[in-house]
């Protein structure tokens, strides 16, 4: 903990100090401790992520099922997005609908554009939605919406990301606490000194801005590991290699590893493949085409971290959401769950030797893995299983 405390305070690196560690919070305290030693440690929780008592926990949905659902989406140009869509409309919708209690998902993108998912998710309350799924939006651009929803009704759920606002429900992993998983797995990996260019996703947002502090903070922990650049991979494969690409060319020096935010890994693979320089270790998350790079070269490196499971992801704030519509009455503003390690034993099982290093799928862990029903549990006052509910 002593070193943890210490890297935080290696100013040249531009790290932000985390906030002291407060008192179990009120309505957090009501989590097993158990899972808020695992994923809420307030060491290493990003100090925005809320975590206070839920706004829904007498919530009653204004009709009953079958229930409109709108998913206000953000961006629609990376693999990780595609995947999440795919998840929704192959086997999520068919499966509520079959149940008899969802009718539709309306989906609607922004483009990155604030104003214009805030326009998009006020069209959809009006158009009388009855909950709104959000994607790793900026923290606190949609907030006044997020009450026009409340008022109205109509519950705000953030994927894989939070927002600030006390009337919306957030899910994804702990970004924080994966990102200095991350930071101190390179480190090791490098033999802990040497040179190390961090490609964020796309800045400003919860997702990429906890998980690069994470990054940073496990990287300080090796007085003899410097970070010598910071670019943004927008989570995009192409965005990545490109910027990746120009690094490189005006930056000759020695680089040692490359901590790279899924989804980019790809591009970011194909720059060093490209650049003529040796198959230095990078950050590998879900992407199939990365897994199947590692599982050719098999030594390539000795882990990777499952983050962000596209469908996964999905599922679970799906889960959340129809619960929370059931009035099974959430405990707090933000469900958590933990990064997965993974080794190449792992890809081996899920991938042939003959797979298509250009692939771009997602591996997926699986709902039992990531927020499990009866992991969901611990989060709702009256839990129960979803798809039993009979109005």
């Amino acid at each position: 903990m002593f070193r943890f405390a210490k890297a935080l305070a290696v100013a040249a690196l531009g790290v932000s100090l985390f906030a002291a560690a407060p008192a179990v919070a009120e309505g957090l305290d009501e989590i097993p401790e158990a899972t808020r030693k695992q994923v809420y440690d307030p060491n290493m929780l990003d100090p925005a992520q809320p975590v206070g008592p839920s706004a829904y926990r007498d919530f009653k949905a204004k009709r009953g099922p079958p229930w409109v659902i709108g998913y206000a989406s953000s961006y629609a140009g990376n693999t990780w997005r595609a995947a999440v869509m795919d998840r929704l409309a192959k086997d999520i919708l068919p499966k509520w609908q079959k149940l008899g209690l969802v009718k539709d998902v309306i989906v609607t993108q922004s483009n990155l554009n604030d104003s214009v998912q805030i326009q998009q998710m006020r069209q959809l309350v009006d158009q009388g939605v009855d909950a709104i799924i959000v994607c790793c939006s900026n923290p606190t651009a949609l907030n006044q919406t997020v009450k026009y929803a409340y008022e109205r009704g109509v519950p705000v759920f953030s994927l894989t990301g939070y927002l600030t606002s006390p009337y919306s429900i957030n899910s994804s992993v702990n970004y924080q606490l994966a990102g200095y998983e991350i930071g101190k797995w390179m480190a090791e990996e490098i033999g802990k000194k040497g040179n190390v260019l961090v490609v964020e996703g796309i800045p400003g947002t919860s997702g990429s801005d906890s998980q690069n502090r994470g990054v940073l903070a496990g990287l300080a922990a090796y007085p003899d590991v410097k970070v010598v650049g910071s670019i943004a991979g927008m989570w995009t494969d192409q965005v990545a290699q490109g910027e990746v690409q120009k690094w490189l060319a005006t930056n000759p020096g020695q680089l040692d590893g490359i901590a790279v935010q899924s989804a980019a890994e790809m591009g970011v693979l194909r720059a060093l493949q490209q650049s003529g320089r040796d198959m230095i270790p990078i950050t590998i998350g879900g992407e199939l085409g990365a897994n199947c790079y590692w599982r050719q070269n098999p030594d390539y490196i000795s882990s990777a971290f499952h983050v962000w499971p596209p469908g996964d992801d999905m599922e679970l704030i799906w889960n959340i959401m129809m619960r929370t519509l059931q009035g099974q009455g959430p405990k707090i503003q933000s469900v958590l769950v933990p990064p997965i390690k993974f080794t190449v034993e792992d890809v081996k099982k899920e991938l042939k030797e003959d797979c298509d290093p250009n692939s771009a799928d997602w591996f997926h862990v699986g709902p039992k893995a990531w927020g499990a029903e009866d992991y969901l549990d611990q989060f709702f006052l009256r839990p129960a299983d979803p798809t039993q509910y009979k109005p």
